[in-house]
């Protein structure tokens, strides 16, 4: 049994690469959690996607035991979050777990968007945050100015900023009593009835579902019959651990601290994060505020490349599900494709990493559609319908106007570039709302529409910027477009998959651009391939791929031209034939190269 307060809870949030998970290694390896011999670089980021991109995508949890300069020993439980503004809601949910932040701003690179938008995710959750400036010991770091930085554009109060290098380990002790000493202790009523908070659950192939809990009141321990509040469903707690980084099982959870429990539940679906678990018998009166649900941003169908696979596909999405509160999915059917999936998910790389995740983890082949994000369409008799996918866009003479979602972006970006982003926004159909400078840089704010985002916005940010403009976006709403849907067309049947919405300004441009695309992809048949691009009936781009063909003449050498003239026919007429039952294989990379558009 711990002591109040002998018990920190925080969290480390940061943009991208400033380095969390290093700083996170270095607390793991100087209160000697983990065995110098065990130690590996990123410890916490478990998931090979993880360590192969080298970002977080889940937050983890360690419990620390330090024993600070004052000669009491303290328990402290590090959340360390990921970067990415695709799983900012994996941020916002692990701040309602703590009660303090470690703010990691790069001394060289300085604050940036995302570092903007996660400090606001922890002063919403009500936390005390100490500013901690990484990288000092860089040539190019300058803390003076990052600590006028962050006063100015944050506004957090940065003179007594702790310097340190997470790489090197120097500063890591300051950091350590700084958590101790800055950051409050959890306040919680041992005798009060059970209340804990679901924070994340996974699911593991020997104990099932292993759930993540902080406890607010009372006492949870071995044994114990427990009650989901929303699901209703009870169960009895087989193991209690607390995570250093591997499980390591013990008696009882007390109030202010985070642990893990097993209880034997089959079904995923039953964990819902966000929910509040309390005790069978004594229950607590009323529930926490549960997280507000995610928004998804972006859609596409995921099939299975082999019909067969669908059943363990619906199994591996129901998993995924359980352990990423912010994907969702329903099933839907395609003329192309059989059975799947349309699913949503909060951006680009979201989308990619679930879909690597599927493919490696559970070991599926899919197909991945065209992203697209969710249209209003009103129609003529005064109804509203939401449109997931462009290939359901019922008769346009039926509809009256289409809306599309708007999102408010902030870029920062260094002086040199801001003609560059300024352009790019500007030919993405983007409304100016702010400009201003802080420092040598400048923070645009610009009104977008979400479709012209959703593609490739962020890399083609990154390329005019050399990687120097950093990100954000909200959504602030609909609003009324000349939009059309887009179909493809090949060997004259429409793929289902690369239909899209457009604007009507950019129809030709895009159509065109994505037939002389899909004539570079699509590989060569022995027909000839029509690739078009329509819009309702109106062809407006078209590429015809030639066939492959047979040298039938080779074997004529002299003698009378019309025996190759009859070859040749003969060729021609089995072609003809070909073509009107020829079907044409659209390689799976394709689908997605032909997405990717460059303007």
């Amino acid at each position: 049994m711990t002591q109040l307060d002998r018990i920190r809870n925080f969290s480390i949030v940061a943009h991208i690469d400033h380095g969390k998970s290093t700083l996170a290694d270095r607390l793991i390896q100087s209160t000697g959690t983990v065995a110098d011999r065990d130690m590996k670089a990123q410890i916490l980021d478990s998931m090979d996607i993880e360590r192969e991109r080298g970002i977080t995508i889940k937050a983890q949890t360690v419990r620390l035991e330090y024993k600070a300069r004052d000669g009491h020993t303290y328990t402290l439980n590090l959340i360390d979050t990921p970067g990415h503004v695709d799983f900012a809601y994996e941020v916002s949910r692990s701040m309602r777990a703590v009660e303090g932040s470690l703010l990691v701003v790069d001394a060289s690179q300085g604050v940036e968007a995302q570092t903007l938008a996660n400090v606001y995710h922890a002063l919403d959750a009500g936390h005390e945050i100490v500013p901690v400036l990484n990288k000092i010991d860089l040539p190019a770091a300058e803390p003076e100015r990052i600590k006028q930085q962050i006063e100015d554009v944050i506004g957090l109060d940065a003179h007594d900023a702790i310097l340190i290098s997470a790489k090197s380990g120097l500063g890591i002790p300051d950091v350590l009593e700084a958590i101790v000493t800055r950051l409050p202790a959890p306040k919680g009523d041992r005798t009060a009835p059970l209340k804990a908070m679901l924070v994340d659950s996974w699911y593991d192939s020997y104990l099932g579902v292993v759930v993540m809990i902080r406890v607010m009141d009372g006492v949870v321990k071995k044994g114990d019959r427990i009650k989901m509040m929303q699901t209703g469903a009870v169960y009895g707690i087989d193991r209690l651990a607390v995570l250093r980084p591997q499980m390591v099982e013990i008696g009882e959870l007390g109030p202010g601290e985070i642990g893990v429990f097993t209880a034997s539940i089959k079904q995923v679906r039953d964990t819902r994060v966000g929910d509040t678990i309390t005790h069978e018998r004594r229950p607590c009166t009323t529930a926490l505020p549960g997280f507000k649900p995610s928004q998804p941003v972006v859609f596409c169908g995921l099939f299975p490349v082999d019909a067969a696979d669908f059943e363990p596909l619906r199994d591996a999405i129901e998993k995924l599900t359980l352990n990423d509160a912010s994907f969702t999915s329903e099933m839907e059917t395609s003329a192309a494709l059989g059975f799947g999936f349309r699913c949503g998910f909060l951006g680009l790389l979201h989308l990619e990493v679930v879909r690597d995740r599927l493919e490696r983890e559970y070991n599926l082949d899919l197909i991945t559609t065209a992203p697209s994000v969710v249209y209003r369409l009103h129609l003529r008799d005064g109804s509203v319908r939401e449109l997931h996918n462009p290939a359901d866009m019922p008769d346009l003479t039926l509809v009256d106007h289409i809306e599309e979602p708007r999102i408010k972006a902030t870029i920062m970006v260094p002086d040199d570039y801001l003609g560059d982003v300024l352009k790019l926004c500007q030919d993405r159909r983007g409304i100016q709302m702010d400009l201003t400078y802080a420092g040598s840089r400048a923070l645009v704010v610009y009104d977008l529409p979400l479709n012209e985002v959703v593609f490739d916005f962020y890399d083609r940010l990154k390329s005019v910027t050399k990687g120097y403009a950093s990100f954000d976006y909200v959504i602030i709403g609909y609003r009324e477009d000349f939009l059309v849907k887009m179909s493809v067309l090949v060997n004259e049947e429409p793929v289902d998959a690369l239909s899209m919405m457009v604007h009507r300004d950019r129809a030709e441009a895009r159509g065109r651009a994505m037939v002389e695309k899909l004539k570079e992809l699509i590989p060569r048949h022995m027909f000839k391939i029509p690739i078009q691009a329509a819009i309702g009936s109106r062809v407006i781009a078209r590429e015809t791929l030639s066939a492959m063909r047979k040298d039938v003449t080779a074997k004529c050498y002299g003698g009378d031209a019309t025996r190759k003239r009859k070859l040749l026919d003969k060729q021609k007429a089995g072609k003809k034939k070909m073509r009107q039952f020829g079907k044409v294989e659209i390689p799976q990379a394709a689908f997605i190269s032909a997405l990717k558009m460059d303007d």
